[in-house]
């Protein structure tokens, strides 16, 4: 037995050192690249062709900034994606609430099948829905245009709401069901129990679903491509797209990591703020399915 236990121990032993060792490798993999695109973004193009890829910027060039911004209309860029991932993400969170609460809370006939639809969703690929998109949006007269982007990104056509909806079930069917029997009793109707008990309740599973549908919208590529013609009205991933068509040829490099520096600082803030929600919403949204 002594000689079992003593053979265990360095086992053991490595195990606990790979268990610790593998976060940290996986961080440097993360952070390596964020922060040389830092660093990049504030030299110039001798510093970037000549210079060590890890070598600091010397001197600091932030005019790459002020550049990307205004010359190459990446602050256009940014308020387009802005406007489209705020409101794609508000009306989708408002319709996955109010859906999953009633799939969750409530019993009627075909509600397994309503559910199992939202679920299935999420495994059909974005590109099947482009064409009936277009001639949908064209019939709308809403093709080429902001608002609508908006709409074809909230009511699901990148998987947003199917995610929200599947997410939400398990997080309403963890809460009790105590609360909703008091709030009957106390006369509260059903709209007054979602609005003033559920909804209260839910923020941690809100705030995760919100973050990532946001962060979808803001990286989606495909959908901004074929329903947006207009330059004016391109989002960042089409701008970065075109940014880097042009400026490899004209070699600006430093403006074109500037720009995607920008494109990667409301992802970094939104992690960095609700980084304990996100956890939180995702226990205990593990909790029941």
């Amino acid at each position: 037995m002594a000689g079992t236990s003593a053979a265990g121990k360095p086992a053991h032993g490595l195990a606990k050192a790979l268990v610790r060792l593998f976060p940290l490798v996986w961080s440097i993999l993360v952070i390596y690249p964020v922060l040389w695109t830092f660093f990049t973004s504030l030299k110039d193009n001798p510093q970037v062709l000549q210079g060590k890829p890890w070598d600091l910027p010397s001197p600091l060039i932030f005019e790459n900034y002020a550049n990307v911004w205004s010359r190459a209309h990446f602050g256009d860029y940014f308020v387009n994606s802005a406007l489209v991932t705020t409101g794609s993400t508000l009306l989708s969170l408002a319709m996955a609430a109010t859906t999953a609460y009633v799939l969750a809370r409530y019993e009627f006939k075909g509600r397994g099948a309503l559910y199992f639809i939202y679920v299935a969703s999420m495994m059909i690929p974005t590109i099947l829905g482009l064409i009936p998109l277009v001639f949908l949006l064209n019939t709308l007269q809403l093709s080429n245009s902001l608002l609508g982007l908006t709409l074809v990104y909230s009511v699901g056509a990148v998987g947003i709401l199917p995610f929200g909806v599947f997410f939400l079930v398990g997080f309403y069917k963890s809460l009790p069901k105590e609360l909703e029997e008091a709030a009957t009793i106390d006369g509260c109707s059903y709209f007054g129990t979602f609005f003033r008990i559920m909804l209260p309740l839910s923020k941690p599973g809100l705030v995760t679903v919100a973050i990532m549908n946001a962060l979808t919208v803001w990286n989606e590529y495909i959908m901004a491509t074929v329903l947006i013609n207009d330059p004016t009205k391109y989002t960042v991933p089409v701008g970065i797209a075109i940014m880097q068509g042009e400026m490899q040829y004209r070699t600006e490099w430093g403006p074109l990591f500037a720009g995607l520096a920008i494109s990667m600082i409301p992802v970094i803030i939104a992690y960095s703020l609700f980084q304990r929600q996100i956890t939180g919403g995702l226990t205990a949204g593990a909790l029941k399915g």
